[in-house]
């Protein structure tokens, strides 16, 4: 299979009142085209900090990110902005949808933004809208709509530009556990048609949904499992197995 997300030696540093934290220590780690991984560890081990700088939205300290082979940390700020416009769908734990803006609006703007055709973002948007079966809540305000339908136009709004790779935050983490599972059905389909999809999350079952699991520690990669070769019903188990056998 074909690399498409690729690091080498990522480190992350932050410094306050001149003590260093170290939250990524040499991070190795390839992604390839149609997998969908899931990195799992403790609060504190720097998963979200892997994402976000994997995704190009936070600065990496050193080492090296690579989309479709291209180094992504020393390009300049608007060629990055292209980059996470047009290659990278993101989806938040806070789901982050403008309040001001109907559902429809949130989702067609970055589209937009990507100098791309109106009637193809109206046309593209309102096949995403269906599949998340929210057409009928697509004039309300985010504030006027459940936690779940909130998440579903965030999903919509992530895949506008038909992304090389989805990275999800968290995602059900503000949901209950009948608005979880649809929006992961949700993930696990859009997988199933080919996308490429890394999604944090602290969750077993969560992470089972998954074709790869990724177990970070401290900053660093622990282990991992690959899930394809674990029967389906089977696999929150085989997650569960690893965590205790790790002591986590």
């Amino acid at each position: 299979m074909k690399t498409i997300l690729e690091s080498k030696n990522l480190c992350k540093t932050y410094y306050s009142n001149d003590v260093e934290f170290h939250a990524l220590k040499n991070v190795d780690l390839e992604i390839n085209q149609g997998e969908f991984v899931a990195i799992m560890g403790q609060s504190g081990s720097g998963k979200s900090t892997l994402l976000y700088t994997l995704s190009g939205m936070d600065d990496i300290t050193g080492g090296d990110v690579y989309i479709r082979e291209q180094k992504i940390n020393n390009l300049k700020e608007k060629e990055i902005t292209k980059i996470r416009r047009e290659n990278i769908g993101f989806i938040f734990q806070g789901i982050n949808l403008v309040s001001n803006l109907t559902l429809k609006e949130n989702v067609v703007v970055p589209g937009y933004l990507a100098t791309k055709s109106k009637d193809v973002i109206d046309e593209r948007a309102t096949t995403l809208l269906n599949r998340m079966e929210i057409m009928d809540q697509v004039d309300k305000l985010p504030t006027q709509v459940s936690g779940g339908q909130k998440q579903r136009a965030a999903i919509a709004r992530a895949m506008i530009n038909n992304p090389d790779i989805l990275f999800a935050d968290e995602p059900t983490g503000a949901l209950n556990s009948s608005s979880s599972k649809a929006v992961l059905d949700l993930i696990k389909s859009f997988n199933e048609d080919g996308q490429t999809i890394i999604m944090v999350t602290h969750d077993i079952k969560s992470a089972s949904y998954a074709n790869r699991v990724v177990f970070l520690k401290d900053g660093r990669i622990e282990g991992e499992l690959d899930l394809k070769r674990y029967q389906s019903d089977n696999q929150e188990k085989v997650i569960f197995d690893f965590l205790s056998e790790k002591g986590w």
